[in-house]
């Protein structure tokens, strides 16, 4: 048999936290050694155990009254520096995940996930493995495929492109670039014509609404800014 696994459960609905015990109390090779409805019950608990109570996995609710799971994360790692962390959640937000992963969390999954499934990662994860349930990773994929377009765009672009996209995205003129890069406005259009087909778009307002999205601009534009509404380009 496998060597038992200590898990203690964060989670601060007594509905749910129920379920969850009753699946992992089945398990052999799991033991649920405590259950919480809140981080500083985690927290106090935790710092008055002994070695022997200390647990090898906790399942933490992210969204909890007082202290956030978020919050608590590094709290919980310097009273148990040596246990792995399963987020166990209802927020598929990029943020909440590569925060919680930052913070130490080795496995996430939405509370959408079957208790089979929670038992699984529970094993995965004591066992040095890491962990991201199917709605998560489908989620983050996306965002990171999403990302690596931003950055081929972004290398693709020279940096006077660059420069004279983030002139456009301003509200600037052909005229009023041409004058503010010291270059004659046909050079001004022949930069601008490779950016459009760089970028795959027809006209200025594609382009910067492309490149704010890609995240080549920093700040989306206004709904009324004068580059919305025109293409003097």
């Amino acid at each position: 048999m496998n060597k038992t696994t200590k898990v203690m459960l964060v989670e601060d609905h007594p509905e749910y936290r129920d379920v969850i015990a009753l699946a992992l109390n089945d398990q052999p090779d799991i033991h649920l050694i405590g259950q919480v409805g809140s981080s500083e019950r985690a927290l106090q608990i935790l710092r008055n155990r002994s070695n022997e109570d200390v647990p090898d996995l906790i399942l933490l609710d992210l969204n909890l009254p007082g202290m956030s799971g978020l919050e608590a994360l590094p709290l919980l790692r310097s009273c148990c520096p040596a246990a792995k962390f399963i987020v166990l959640t209802q927020s598929d937000n990029e943020s909440d995940v590569l925060c919680a992963a930052q913070q130490g969390a080795t496995g996430y999954l939405l509370k959408s996930s079957t208790v089979n499934q929670i038992i699984e990662a529970i094993r995965t994860v004591a066992e040095g493995g890491a962990l991201l349930g199917s709605g998560v990773a489908k989620y983050i994929l996306g965002k990171l495929q999403s990302r690596l377009v931003s950055i081929e765009l972004h290398d693709a672009l020279s940096q006077r492109e660059l420069e004279i996209l983030t002139l456009l995205g301003e509200g600037k003129l052909k005229k009023e670039i041409a004058s503010q890069l010291d270059i004659s406005i046909a050079t001004v259009s022949t930069y601008i014509r490779r950016i459009y087909e760089k970028l795959h778009v027809q006209n200025a307002p594609a382009a910067i609404t492309q490149a704010y999205r890609a995240g080549i601009l920093p700040h989306e534009p206004q709904a009324d800014s004068p580059d919305k509404r025109r293409d003097d380009h």
